[in-house]
């Protein structure tokens, strides 16, 4: 279980990608060198993908994602003790991440993908996180609709804890993600950030996932700024992941960790 202590900073969650058309940084670096470096920087746990989500992304097999993920994780677990996740959809590559040494399932369709998705986390006694995605990412920005964002990705999210739970997954391991940028809109994003605070009342920890966005440079186009690239977008990042911080998310996934500790430090100073 990853431990949280009352009244203090999140969890940093450092992304790693092990593909080569992540829509941040489109497999520029090597994923073992960057992970080395997100632990220096003070990550609390690593998160590792092997199959893009970004908007129009082409699906991955199940070989090709393993073959990404797994000597990444086992080359990570010999040098580091701490928390790995993986990011995946697919119960086969869980169930190889895990045995590489992996703890901790993040699956952005919330253990929906495959009939045997919520019994593979039970047997793998995965801490899980549950993540909400109207659609799926080749289409799920085409035309996002809600007819009242925050309650319906609320209801979702707490529906699929319940059936977590049923499958034998023990509350305490479970984690909710309201899926910023998966089939939102920047006014569908804009609201549920604000909602942190009710999303993060149900007695389930919060994970927040805003780290350089479309949304962001979405927002920054009112002004006449396209941020069209995502690194120029980490200002927005740290703006919403500190109020995210303030309202009750004890989790975020960020790129940029060493920013994000710096001012997750100065935040708890001045609170």
């Amino acid at each position: 279980m990853l431990s949280i202590l009352p009244n203090l900073a999140p969890l940093i969650m450092g992304i790693i990608n092990a593909t080569p058309d992540s829509f941040s940084d489109g497999g520029a670096y090597d994923p073992l060198s960057h992970a080395r470096q997100l632990i220096v920087e003070g990550a609390d746990v690593l998160d590792i993908g092997g199959e893009s989500t970004r908007p129009g992304a082409a699906p991955v097999s199940v070989e090709d994602e393993i073959s990404r993920v797994v000597p990444l994780i086992e080359a990570i677990r010999a040098e580091w003790p701490g928390p790995i996740s993986i990011d995946t959809l697919k119960p086969d590559v869980a169930r190889a991440a895990f045995k590489a040494g992996a703890t901790i399932w993040n699956d952005v369709t919330a253990l929906t993908h495959a009939p045997e998705s919520l019994t593979t986390a039970a047997e793998l006694n995965a801490d899980v996180i549950l993540m909400h995605m109207q659609g799926e990412p080749r289409t799920m920005q085409a035309a996002p609709h809600y007819d009242d964002v925050v309650a319906e990705v609320e209801a979702y999210l707490l529906d699929r804890a319940e059936a977590a739970m049923a499958a034998g997954i023990a509350r305490e391991k479970i984690w909710l993600d309201p899926g910023i940028g998966f089939g939102k809109t920047l006014n569908h994003n804009l609201a549920l950030i604000r909602a942190t605070e009710r999303l993060a009342s149900h007695g389930f920890p919060l994970l927040m996932a805003a780290s350089r966005k479309r949304f962001i440079a979405a927002l920054e186009e009112r002004e006449g700024d396209t941020a069209s690239d995502a690194t120029q977008r980490i200002g927005g990042t740290m703006a919403v992941h500190l109020y995210a911080a303030q309202n009750g998310a004890r989790m975020l996934r960020v790129h940029d960790v060493a920013a994000m500790k710096q001012a997750l430090r100065l935040w708890q100073a001045l609170t």
